[in-house]
């Protein structure tokens, strides 16, 4: 979930993985896994593939203008959705090493400026689109770095630790502290952010960091309120085996229990049923 990548590549469960019939578009979808998808997914979705970017490792130069040079080489790959690791700005306070994790956000509606600038960003994507590619962001929606600009203007969006009447700090990360998502202006300030990056950077969808650490409710209802300004592609960070009920605000997840059951099957030597009867769940 933290590691560094120049590409990552992993099994994702699509739901509603079959196209309706017209008269049936507005019903609940269900794919092989046994997850109902209360959304109708963008067609794209269907036959995509993601290649994530890491932009600071990508290149010597670590910019988006750098990584564009790169889009054609991607393209004959046969990439068609661009995953970008999180561009908004890295806390500084209590961060991790000297550059610390993306994922430890100090203002959601920023550009990290090792990366360049917002119109860097929206040139990218511009460009992106005009060769064919679809592009998604990652967002961290249950938590953020420890000065990220809320904790000054909007104390009470975050949770506190009792113990220590501070922030409370995200379980087993300390450089990074939990929002409230109890809390109706923190909801709306979140969905606020999210379509932020829709309405100023065109973007095609979320990839959404710990989705099953966030409420669902809260993921219904961000879902519905932006797919009415753009229709989305949603992948949630989530095993559809554990947490199946996200996938109804979810069109694809991660399938962790194929991948610790492909490694059992490999490093224990355990019987191909083991791997088929996941896919039959």
């Amino acid at each position: 979930m933290r590691h560094v990548l120049l590409a990552f590549s992993f099994s994702l469960l699509l739901g509603s993985c079959k196209l309706m019939k017209k008269e049936e578009e507005n019903k609940p979808q269900k794919n092989t896994s046994g997850m109902i998808n209360r959304f109708k997914p963008v067609d794209w979705s269907h036959n995509t593939n993601i290649y994530e970017v890491n932009v600071r490792q990508y290149t010597a130069e670590g910019t988006f203008y750098a990584f564009s040079q790169h889009l054609q080489r991607l393209k004959d790959m046969g990439v068609k959705t661009l995953w970008f690791m999180p561009i908004t700005p890295i806390a500084k306070k209590n961060r991790k090493g000297s550059l610390g994790s993306y994922y430890a956000c100090s203002d959601y509606t920023s550009i990290n400026p090792e990366f360049g600038t917002l119109d860097d960003f929206k040139n990218l994507v511009k460009q992106a689109h005009e060769m064919g590619f679809k592009v998604i962001i990652d967002w961290v929606a249950n938590h953020t770095g420890w000065d990220h600009t809320w904790t000054k203007e909007h104390p009470d969006y975050f949770l506190k630790d009792s113990a220590t009447n501070d922030f409370k700090i995200a379980s087993g990360m300390d450089d990074i502290i939990e929002l409230d998502f109890k809390n109706p202006a923190l909801r709306k300030a979140m969905k606020d952010a999210m379509q932020f990056w829709v309405t100023e950077c065109d973007i095609d969808g979320f990839r959404c960091d710990l989705a099953f650490w966030v409420e669902l409710d809260f993921w219904k209802e961000a879902r519905k309120e932006l797919d009415e300004v753009k229709p989305l592609f949603w992948l949630g960070e989530f095993d559809e085996l554990e947490k199946p009920e996200y996938g109804e605000a979810f069109d694809a997840s991660y399938s962790w229990t194929w991948m610790h059951k492909t490694e059992d099957f490999y490093k224990k030597h355990e019987a191909l049923d083991t791997l088929l009867a996941v896919l039959k769940v």
